[in-house]
């Protein structure tokens, strides 16, 4: 049987995951979607599947936040909805989990990779991540969780941007571009998003065939020069605008968020015994705060990319296409977590240059 896809849902209260669900799963695409919901509440509805007029499979998990204690019952729910359609009992071609607004997308990710069972029956597509821009600002300041989602982000969609001010909605996306640099972002009406931005992004490929855009980290996203992007006045900021340019985009620095992005960039081979070394240094000491991170490495001696990737202490890599001739092999890299230390994580790297 081929992997089913997964799409996580996610975003804080208020944010429209539930418009949004209800828009992809009357979308006309023909496809059979399983959803399963996590709603916070004391109710238990032990995971009964409620067959709606969609004729989709709405499987709801009532048991309050995804948590780590909750990570259980998601992987129970997981096998059982696979072996289900295994023996022909369901019609499904997809499953999207819709998380509570208090969710930390870590352990619903983790599910994928850590258990045999759902790895060998699904692939995570993506983690979409909703963001209320009227409220945002505030609870990005009080709320760990709206932070942590917008650090698991594979794709940001802004809604009620009709309710404040452009500069209100600049202030915001400069933000989030901050802690996120690798997510785009759209604006959404009423849910009202196309299903191409939805489904089959390929946003979270761990130990499989990578489909990295190896430009994730081009100029419209973020200038990197090994620095993150928590400055202060009178530093330097390369930001959105092309190196020499004056920097005219609003700053924000009563803003010290916890979830930060650090990128790294270097035009030098990089060793494959001293990354392999670090990056698995790293990961053990500060696993917990990574939240997500990704690259396309020039590795010494390889003729072809390596692209990696991961969650936490799971990480992944691969061989990606070939350099084109005349193409500038440069490393890319960008770390997404809670605190990361930047000094060690840019010294540490610049150690693995052959």
């Amino acid at each position: 049987m081929a992997l089913i896809p997964a799409t996580i849902l996610t975003g804080f209260l208020g944010s429209g995951k539930t418009t949004l669900l209800k828009r992809v799963l009357t979308e006309a695409h023909g496809q059979k979607i399983a959803v399963i919901e996590n709603e916070f509440g004391e109710e238990n509805i032990d995971n009964d599947i409620l067959v709606s007029d969609t004729q989709e499979n709405i499987i709801q998990m009532s048991n309050g936040c995804v948590c780590c204690t909750i990570r259980e019952d998601l992987r129970a729910t997981l096998a059982d909805l696979a072996a289900r359609k295994r023996k022909g009992e369901l019609d499904f071609e997809r499953v999207v989990i819709e998380t509570t607004g208090l969710a930390d997308p870590g352990p619903v990710a983790q599910t994928f990779f850590m258990d045999d069972e759902v790895a060998e029956s699904y692939l995570l597509d993506s983690i979409l991540t909703l963001v209320d821009a009227k409220h945002a600002q505030a609870q990005l300041d009080t709320r760990q969780e709206a932070r942590r989602q917008i650090g698991f982000a594979d794709r940001i969609f802004l809604s009620k941007t009709d309710l404040v001010s452009a500069e209100e909605v600049d202030a915001l996306v400069h933000r989030l571009k901050h802690m996120n640099p690798r997510a785009p972002m759209e604006r959404v009406h009423f849910g009202e998003v196309a299903i191409a931005q939805v489904l089959d992004l390929k946003g979270f490929n761990l130990n499989t065939k990578l489909d990295i855009d190896p430009d994730f980290l081009n100029e419209g996203h973020a200038h990197a020069h090994g620095h993150d992007h928590a400055h202060g006045h009178g530093e330097h900021c390369e930001h959105d605008h092309a190196p020499g340019e004056a920097c005219n985009h609003p700053h924000h620095h009563r803003h010290d968020d916890d979830v930060k992005s650090f990128v790294f960039r270097t035009d030098k081979p990089l060793s494959p015994t001293k990354l392999e070394d670090f990056l698995g240094a790293i990961v053990q000491v500060y696993g917990p705060k990574m939240l997500r991170y990704k690259g396309v490495l020039h590795i010494k001696g390889s003729e072809r990319k390596v692209v990696f990737q991961g969650v936490h202490q799971l990480m992944g890599s691969d061989l990606g296409p070939k350099w084109a001739p005349g193409e500038a092999r440069v490393s890319k890299m960008v770390f997404i977590g809670i605190d990361l230390p930047r000094d060690i994580l840019l010294q540490g790297l610049q150690g693995c240059e052959a």
